[in-house]
């Protein structure tokens, strides 16, 4: 569906996103990314728009229309925006990740903290001016826990004023889970509040692996971006590639064979095969259940044995080519994914007989963590998370792309929203992901697996954006090009950013124990979280 683009200034931000939320029915915030577009008597490709600003991808969950709304700021010195939290909730992290990496302050945001880098940081590293190895030497101290959040408001007389808040009070006793402990499933921090046993309170603290891919995406030619999204979600390679494949080639205008969108399906819904069985294994084993973790672990080797066989890796896989794929599929692909079909189906059963069933995973996972529909759309948590909380938000459904036209499949949604139910989502995707394969495996036609590219690729001047349904929701790639071999700006949609801004609302209340079996149902990938 073609989406259409408005530029609103800042100071008619707020009421028109408002607007835009109530009488258009924008009620999903799908995207939100921070921009340079330079100082002020540069222009970009539209003519408009110049200095710091954000571009804003949004959706209605009852009709499918889709608007992007730019806005920007020439002031570079002390440069603002209205907030949409209140609009959005879950424009909570992003804001900060824009204001982290280009200063931008929001005004009405709760908490005007870093989010990724470190609190002394000096500067904001993706504003094209900036030069952080001048301002940043290597500090070897350890960085201090800042427990006030900045607020910014504004005044009937349209000026702001910072007020401040103690995140915790110096009568709450405050405890770590991670960012060493095994069930935050990567390198994140919660420091949680508790009353006895109970969750208070929760800030979550990202950014101990952040490796500054959108930034380093700036100075790589097209070709060399592919190789960073496979650790991304290292759990959706193939699919994070296929979105940054697939946005190049829109902008590009190229068309790639139907063998290739076949290929890519099949692989795509292995790799979700691969990640939901890795989820199962996961939450049985942080919930003490050590023989169904070694029944998954068993299982997901026939698919890495697969991958290998065709891409040569196995978590790593760099399959997906602008234009195509590496290589064509191994002689023995067809008959090993045939093989693996029934294998799995059968297998499956046996996951439901030793976990699924079992008293203590029912009692630990029923109705614990309850996220509503209006939030799970109001956070933008898609995936199996959004879909088990009764929201029917699969991009292959939404925004047909590749094959996924082609088939026959459900889209599995559920209504409790609690832990139970995103667990069963995924085990029930794993199935439909093996009838999506079943349908295609025998019918993959002939044609090139690599249509024909020139060395230097350059995209033309203009944004696009597109999405795949990764395996913990809706990966998108946002792309900004000024016509040279290298992007203008990258920016990944992150499927784990919107998941972990829902924990300090659905945790609210809960058994410090039940934050492990929550932690592990949403399913985030840390290095998804810390691009």
């Amino acid at each position: 569906m073609e989406e259409k683009t408005l530029y609103i200034e800042p100071r008619q931000l707020h009421d028109e996103m408002l607007r835009l939320k109530n009488e258009q029915k924008m009620d999903f915030l799908e995207s939100l990314t921070g921009m340079d577009w330079g100082v002020p008597d540069e222009k970009d490709a539209e003519g408009a728009l110049r200095g710091l600003g954000v571009v804003y991808h949004l959706e209605s969950t009852e009709n499918g229309q889709r608007i992007v709304v730019k806005t920007s700021t020439l002031d570079r010195e002390q440069p603002e925006l209205p907030s949409v939290t209140d609009i959005w909730r879950g424009a909570e992290f992003p804001e900060r990740e824009v204001y982290d990496f280009f200063g931008i302050r929001f005004v009405g945001h709760p908490d005007m903290r870093r989010l990724f880098l470190r609190n002394d940081w000096v500067g904001y590293p993706l504003r094209k001016d900036n030069d952080p190895q001048k301002e940043n030497p290597l500090r070897m101290t350890n960085e201090e826990t800042v427990d006030t959040t900045l607020e910014i408001k504004a005044t009937q007389d349209g000026e702001t004023t910072e007020e401040r808040t103690v995140l915790f009070g110096d009568d709450e006793y405050v405890v770590n889970i991670g960012p060493q402990h095994p069930a935050t499933h990567g390198v994140l921090r919660f420091r949680v509040s508790l009353e006895g046993e109970n969750i208070h309170k929760i800030d979550v603290n990202c950014g101990y692996i952040h490796r500054g891919i959108e930034k380093m995406n700036e100075s790589l030619t097209y070709p060399q971006t592919l190789a960073l999204t496979d650790r991304l979600d290292y759990l959706g390679a193939m699919q994070n590639r296929h979105a940054l494949c697939m946005c190049i080639e829109k902008a590009m205008g190229v068309e790639v064979s139907r063998r290739v969108q076949y290929i890519r399906t099949i692989m795509d819904e292995l790799q979700r095969i691969d990640s939901h069985i890795l989820f199962f294994s996961c939450l049985c084993q942080d919930l003490g259940a050590t023989t169904a973790f070694l029944y998954g672990f068993r299982d997901r080797e026939k698919v890495l044995d697969i991958f290998e066989e065709t891409c040569g890796g196995r978590l790593i896989l760099n399959y997906n080519t602008i234009g195509g794929v590496q290589a064509d599929i191994h002689p023995n692909f067809v008959k090993r994914v045939k093989e693996f079909i029934p294998y799995m189906r059968h297998n499956l059963k046996e996951y439901h007989d030793i976990f699924t069933g079992n008293i203590i995973a029912q009692q630990r996972l029923k109705g614990i963590g309850v996220l509503s529909r209006e939030d799970a759309i109001s956070f933008g948590a898609t995936g199996g998370t959004g879909r088990a909380s009764g929201w029917a938000c699969d991009v292959r459904k939404r925004m047909p792309y590749a094959a996924y036209n082609e088939v026959q499949f459900n889209e599995i949604v559920r209504t409790e929203g609690d832990c139970f139910a995103r667990y069963m989502v995924r085990m029930n995707e794993i199935e439909e992901s093996l009838h999506i394969i079943e349908q295609l495996i025998d019918n993959i036609p002939e044609g090139p697996y690599q249509e024909k590219m020139k060395p230097i690729i350059r995209v033309p001047e203009g944004s696009w954006y597109a999405a795949v349904e990764g395996s913990r929701g809706e990966f998108g790639v946002y792309l900004e090009s000024r016509g040279d071999k290298t992007p203008y700006r990258l920016h990944y949609r992150a499927t784990g950013l919107p998941l972990v801004g829902t924990v300090n609302t659905i945790c609210r209340g809960a058994k410090i124990a039940d934050l492990i079996a929550i932690g592990g149902t949403l399913d985030y990938v840390v290095p998804d979280i810390d691009r």
